[in-house]
C-alpha cells in the first residue's frame, strides 16, 4: 500500500553528531537499495568522489570526512555522501522570488511522492555559519537560507540526461555555507558542475534576486526572471510536461503580480499546488524564504510551521495526505508552446487537445475506476526517461470485472516515485 503520510522533523545540531547519525541509521537501508538498484556501485571510485569534493568544494570537505565516520566508513557510504556522478534523481517544483523595497521573499512548492522526501528541517553550523533548510541525501539541501541572507531553491530541470558532476543538493549545501551573496553563489554555480539539470531561483538580502538553469555536466544560463518550474528555456524539452504541468505552472508565475508579502498566498492555490499524491506529484510543503529575517516559514497542508536561524525550535509534525489524494489522472493541460505532442494525449497534435476542465469528447463517460489499477510509478518513471507511451495503453488488459475492493486494492499498491 502507498505510505501518504510524513513526518517532519526540525532538528538543531551545530557540528554534525548523534543527531544526524540517527537519521543516517533510519534513512540509509532506503538510499542504500536505491543506490544499489541504479548503479551507484559502478559509479566513481572513492579516490575519484574524493579528489572531486577536494577539487571543486575544499570547504565541505573536513564535514564530509566526519560525516563519512559517523556514517560508518564504508566504501559505498562514503561514495553516496560524495555524490559526485550519482545516479539520476528528479521531482517537480514552483519556484519565485520577489524583491520591493527593503522587502524580500522566495517561495518554493516541493512536489513529490511523501515517501520519497525525509522530511527533515535542519539548523546547523557545519563551516563557522548558521545554515537552515531542508535536508536531502541527508547532508544536502533541497532549499534553504543563511546567516548572512542568501535563500536559494532547486527544482527539476525537466529531463533526465546526465553529466559529470555533483548531485544539486549537495551544490545547494555548498552555496550556503561558502557564500554570502546572489553574485557569490552565481559565480560558485559557474564553477562546480551539477550532474544534471535544475532549476534554482536565488535570493539575499539585499534584493537581489535571480533565476538560474543549471546544465548536465557544468555551465549555467541565467533567466529573465526569478521564476521557475520543470523545464528549461534551451533547445531541450521537458520529457514529460503532461505529468508535471510544467508550462502551466510557469505560465501562472509569469504572469502573477506578486509582492513579496502576497507571493506565499499564490502557492497555496492551483495551479501551483499540486495534489495528485498517490501518483507521485503532490506538494509536501511550501517553503517561504525572507532573506532579510532569516526566516522561514512551512506550510503543510495548510498549517504554518515559522522558524527563524536567530529562534530555531525543534520539533515534529506529522502528516497525513491521504485525504487530498484524487483518483484519477491530472487534467490533460499541459505541453510545450512549440511541441507537437501532448503527452497525455498520445501523438494528438497540441492545437487538437482540449482545455482543461472540457472533459467531453474522449473522455466522456471515461471508466475513471479503470485507472485505479494504472501502474502509476510505471508511468512516471517512463515519462521520466523520455519513453512515454499514449496514456490509455498503461490501462491493464480487461479479463474480468474487478470488485470494488480489489480496484482500491490496487490503487493504493501504485504509488508514483518521481526519482529514476
Amino acid at each position: 500500500m502507498t505510505d501518504l503520510t510524513l513526518q517532519f522533523d526540525a532538528i538543531s545540531e551545530v557540528m554534525p553528531g548523534p543527531k544526524w547519525a540517527a537519521r543516517w541509521r533510519r534513512c540509509w537501508p532506503d538510499y542504500r537499495g536505491w543506490f544499489i538498484a541504479k548503479g551507484g556501485d559502478d559509479g566513481p571510485s572513492l579516490a575519484e568522489c574524493k579528489d572531486a569534493l577536494r577539487r571543486y568544494m575544499p570547504e565541505l570537505v573536513p564535514t564530509y570526512a566526519r560525516l563519512t565516520a559517523l556514517a560508518g566508513g564504508s566504501d559505498r557510504a562514503a561514495r553516496f555522501l560524495s555524490t559526485w556522478c550519482p545516479p539520476a534523481y528528479l521531482g517537480g517544483c514552483s519556484l519565485a522570488a520577489v524583491a520591493q523595497g527593503g522587502d524580500v521573499r522566495l517561495v518554493r512548492n516541493y512536489d513529490l511522492a511523501p515517501e520519497l522526501n525525509e522530511g527533515m528541517l535542519l539548523r546547523s553550523e557545519w563551516c563557522g555559519r548558521a545554515v537552515m533548510g531542508m535536508s536531502e541525501f541527508l547532508w544536502g539541501l533541497s532549499d534553504g537560507v543563511n546567516e548572512a541572507g542568501l535563500a536559494v531553491a532547486i527544482a527539476y530541470g525537466g529531463r533526465p540526461e546526465t553529466g559529470i558532476g555533483f548531485g544539486i543538493t549537495t551544490i545547494i549545501r555548498y552555496l550556503l555555507e561558502t557564500c554570502d551573496t546572489v553574485d557569490e553563489a552565481l559565480a560558485a554555480l559557474r564553477r562546480v558542475p551539477s550532474h544534471m539539470a535544475y532549476n534554482l531561483v536565488l535570493a539575499d538580502a539585499s534584493g537581489a534576486t535571480k533565476g538560474v538553469e543549471v546544465l548536465p555536466g557544468g555551465g549555467i544560463r541565467i533567466t529573465p526572471r526569478a521564476i521557475a518550474t520543470n523545464h528549461q528555456s534551451g533547445p531541450e524539452q521537458a520529457s514529460n510536461p503532461g505529468f508535471t504541468l510544467t508550462h502551466a505552472r510557469h505560465a501562472h508565475l509569469d504572469r502573477m503580480q506578486a509582492t513579496p508579502r502576497t507571493l506565499n498566498a499564490q502557492f497555496l492555490t492551483k495551479p501551483l499546488l499540486q495534489d495528485r499524491y498517490a501518483q507521485g506529484f503532490g506538494t509536501l510543503f511550501t517553503a517561504e524564504y525572507d532573506p532579510v529575517a532569516r526566516s522561514l516559514g512551512l506550510t503543510i497542508k495548510g498549517t504554518r510551521w515559522d522558524q527563524t536561524l536567530e529562534a530555531f525550535t525543534e520539533g515534529r509534525r506529522d502528516v497525513d495526505y491521504s485525504e487530498a489524494a484524487p483518483m484519477h489522472p491530472p487534467a490533460m493541460a499541459d505541453a510545450a508552446p512549440d511541441a507537437g505532442v501532448w503527452a497525455w494525449q498520445g501523438q494528438q497534435p497540441a492545437a487538437q487537445v482540449r482545455p482543461a476542465g472540457d472533459w467531453a469528447g474522449d473522455w466522456a463517460g471515461e471508466d475513471w475506476a479503470a485507472w485505479a489499477a494504472v501502474d502509476w510509478a510505471g508511468v512516471g518513471m517512463d515519462y521520466a526517461a523520455g519513453r512515454g507511451r499514449p496514456i490509455h495503453s498503461y490501462l491493464p488488459k480487461r479479463r474480468t470485472p474487478m470488485a470494488a475492493g480489489h480496484i482500491a486494492a490496487a490503487c493504493a499498491a501504485h504509488g508514483c516515485a518521481m526519482h529514476v
